[in-house]
This record gives structure tokens, sequence and C-alpha cells, in this order.
């Protein structure tokens, strides 16, 4: 019998990096796997393929609508579907290996196989069982689906099949205009196919503020994608090679249908524990299934802690790691931290949208008094020379204080924008500090500081 200082159950983002963190920190560690590769869903089928096909179809965007403006002119290139595939392939094992590395480096053991917890300080994998000090659970979570729809990952499929489909559909169904649903939307749309999304809400993009759904549509529409809102799916039917999506619109409950080669279902994930058994253990659940964790990461039962998408929060890679991190500071004897405040988000499609803090939404709401600086992409040098000036950043400042509360950017590199605010509102940094500070001209990053000088006396190319 092994034992171990820490064993964590999982190996995405979440658990991986928890590892890794426990190992510097002087623990004896391991980690269960029960795939044939390390990364878990974020790195085998979910953020890291699905970047690679963003991209690869950004490219094939830039070659069919723009090249000939800047003088590159010939035959837009064709699409070797097969070979996108290998190139999706080739990035997720660089990856996978790479995590590999990082476990021998630190001299992680990887347990090969799938956990249960059959008491507390002990983890079985297979026919062994092994003693741990401390137990991590980064299970993470797997797509949720509607009642009537029956996921056969070739035809209706979830984010794990429509990353390996056979063929590109002439016509595809994303039922779910949310982030995964967005993303691969878009790819698909590039590639040729006729793509529709149904929502059951009256907007794209649950919960983000209102005036970058907006903009964010109306450019994705532009784009080629249709959009149904405010339409609740009654069932998705396979018939041979197709599916019927069939729907009913909230407004006045008229029944209609979508045809499609392909229907991607993209209604959200839910939280995996399936069979470590927690139940006989004495874990205790949210109601929405989540394992309940004090502020350390502590769950009900001693010497067991949960992190990442298995918990409260928000289903991001990133907060699954800086949450194990804090885990791993925490079981060392130190003290862990995560400010859930100042945590982004991305969506990676053209234009990048993103986001950190509150929405003015949400000020609102709460009726705090508050100032908003905004400014276009169109004003930036940098992406009007690239094709990029649709979009902005709008920044949310405290009207009294003018300490940042918040942005949300829609335009070329949103997504690491977004992180020049994080760090200053980590800081608890003013308007006025963003604005005073010198970023380098050409680049994206002056649009922040001309919505920070928006808080003020008024942005300078506006």
């Amino acid at each position: 019998m092994s034992s171990y200082d820490v064993i964590i159950i999982g190996s995405g983002p979440g658990g991986y990096v928890s590892a890794i963190r426990c190992a510097q920190l002087g623990l004896k560690t391991a980690c269960v796997e029960g795939r044939d590769t390390l990364g878990g869903t974020c790195l085998n089928v979910g953020c890291i393929p699905s970047k690679a096909l963003l991209h690869a179809t950004h490219m094939l965007h830039e070659a069919e609508h723009n090249f000939a403006q800047m003088g590159l002119k010939g035959k837009s290139p064709s699409v070797d579907w097969k070979q996108m595939l290998s190139y999706k392939q080739s990035t997720i094992d660089t990856n996978t290996k790479g995590i590999e590395f990082l476990f021998k480096k630190n001299k992680i053991d990887w347990l090969k196989g799938w956990a249960t917890i059959p008491e507390v300080g002990k983890v079985k994998v297979g026919d062994e069982v092994h003693e741990a000090k401390n137990i991590v659970i980064a299970t993470g979570s797997e797509p949720a689906s509607l009642p009537g729809i029956d996921v056969d990952e070739q035809v209706i499929v979830t984010s794990t099949g429509a990353l390996s489909v056979n063929k590109v559909p002439n016509k595809m169904v994303v039922i779910g205009a949310g982030v995964i649903g967005l993303e691969l939307g878009s790819v698909y749309a590039r590639l040729g196919a006729e793509v529709t999304v149904v929502e059951y809400l009256d907007a794209i993009t649950p919960g983000m503020d209102g005036e970058i759904q907006k903009n964010f549509m109306r450019i994705l529409k532009k784009q080629g994608i249709n959009f149904v809102l405010g339409a609740a799916v009654q069932s998705a039917e396979k018939s041979k090679a197709k599916a019927t999506v069939s729907y009913k619109l909230r407004k006045d409950d008229s029944e209609h249908q979508l045809d499609a080669d392909l229907v991607l279902v993209a209604t959200g994930r839910k939280p995996f524990h399936d069979g470590l058994g927690l139940d006989k253990l004495g874990v205790k659940l949210t109601d929405r299934g989540q394992v309940a964790v004090n502020d350390q990461w502590q769950t009900s039962v001693e010497g067991i802690y949960a992190i990442g998408d298995v918990i409260e929060g928000p289903m991001l890679a990133h907060k699954a790691e800086d949450e194990g991190m804090a885990a791993a500071e925490v079981i060392a004897g130190k003290h862990g931290h995560v400010n859930y405040g100042v945590i982004p988000g991305v969506i990676y499609t053209h234009p990048e949208v993103s986001n950190v803090g509150v929405t003015e939404e949400q000020l609102k709401k709460e009726g705090r008094a508050y100032k908003v600086g905004k400014f276009s992409f169109m004003g930036n040098a940098r992406a009007k020379a690239v094709f990029a000036g649709e979009g902005f950043v709008k920044l949310l400042a405290d009207k009294d204080t003018d300490r940042i509360l918040g942005a949300h950017i829609i335009g070329p590199g949103a997504g690491d924008l977004i992180h020049e605010i994080c760090v200053a509102m980590e800081f608890g940094a003013s308007a006025e500090d963003l604005a005073m500070t010198c970023h380098a001209h050409p680049t994206y990053s002056e649009a922040v500081r001309e919505a920070a000088l928006a808080c003020g006396d008024g942005p300078i190319h506006m």
C-alpha cells in the first residue's frame, strides 16, 4: 500500500496544477487519472482543441476576406478537414505530454485508473488502495443536456463530439448561446456551414454586460450566424444522418422545427463526481449537486478537499487552477487565497469578448453610484490597420472613489487585454491610475487606457 501526503483525483487544470504546487511545497503527491492522457477535459476535449480549430478557421476567414486588401492575392486555401483535425490532435498531444513531463520533473506519481474513496484517508484505483493524509477532489464537470434529447456524439453531439465530426456539416443547429455554443458555432460557420443558434433566454451569453451582448450578437449575425432567441427546445430527433430540432417560442407558444446535419447541445455543464462514493462518506453536496466546501476548500469531511468545476463558482479552467494552488497552500499549512471578484472570463470568437468584475446591470440593481468609460476600437490605429476595428472597451468605476469595479471588452485581443485590468483591480487601482500609465503605441492596449481616460476628462482619440 502506497502512502502519500496528498492524492488529487483528476488531472484537469485544477488537479494537475494543485499536484504541482503540492509537490513544490514538499508534499509527497499522487494524481489519479482514468484517461490515457493527463489534462482533463480542458486539454483533451475542451479549451485547447477548440482554440486550435478557432485559430485555423480564423486564418481561413482572413485569407478569404482580408488578404486581397493587403496585396496578398491568389486562390483562397481549400479546407482539408482531416489535416485540420490532425493539427488539432497534435496541439492536444503537445500539451498533454507537457503535463507528463511536469509530473516527472516534480516527482508526482500518476495513478492510472478511476478512483473511489472507500473511507477517509484511502483512495482505491483499480485493485490497489493507497493511503493519503489529504484528498483533493478535482473531477471537473460533464456536459449537461435537456429532456427529450439523446446524444449520440455523431449527429447530436456535445462539445466533445463537435470537435471530432467526420465532415463539416451543411446545416448546424446549436442549442444554447453560451461560450461553448458560440465558439464552436463560429468554427463551423467559417467552414461554410449554415449555423443557427437557439437560445431559451432573450439574449446571448447569459450574465454578460447587456451592451456587450447586443453588439456581440450584431457582429456574429454579420458573420453569418443565425439566432432564434426566447425559444424552448422540445426535442432533437435523429433520422439516419440528420436531425430535427423542435422548439416553442416563449412569447406565443408557436411551434417550429429546424433540420440539421449536426446538432450541438451546448446547454452548460454539471459537476462530475460519480463513482467516488461521496454519499457513503457523508460529503455534503449543494442543491445543484456541487460538492460543498468552506473558505479553505475543505468539504464536510476532514481531510477531503474539493476544487474547480465540482464546487460552486464559474466553470473556468483558470478558476480551478487558482483554487488548486490555494488548496495546496492550505494543506501545506500556509494561507491559500483566491480573489473571486477578479476572475476574468473570455470568449475566443473573433472578435474576442472578455470581462472581469461587475456588470452595469449589477451596479444598477445594487443602486451603486458609478461612471462608465468607453472607447471604440475604431479609434485605435493598430486595430484599424488589421481590419479589427469593431468593438470597444467599457470600464466601470466607482463614481466617488474612481476605483475600478469591472471591465468588458469586445475586440481584438480582448482575452489578453483584460488582464491589465485584473492586475489593476487586484491592487485596488483607480481608473485614473490606469489612465496615467504609459501604453506603447501602436497597440490594442491603448484602447484600455483611452477607456480609463473616458472615466475622467475624456479620451484623446475620440
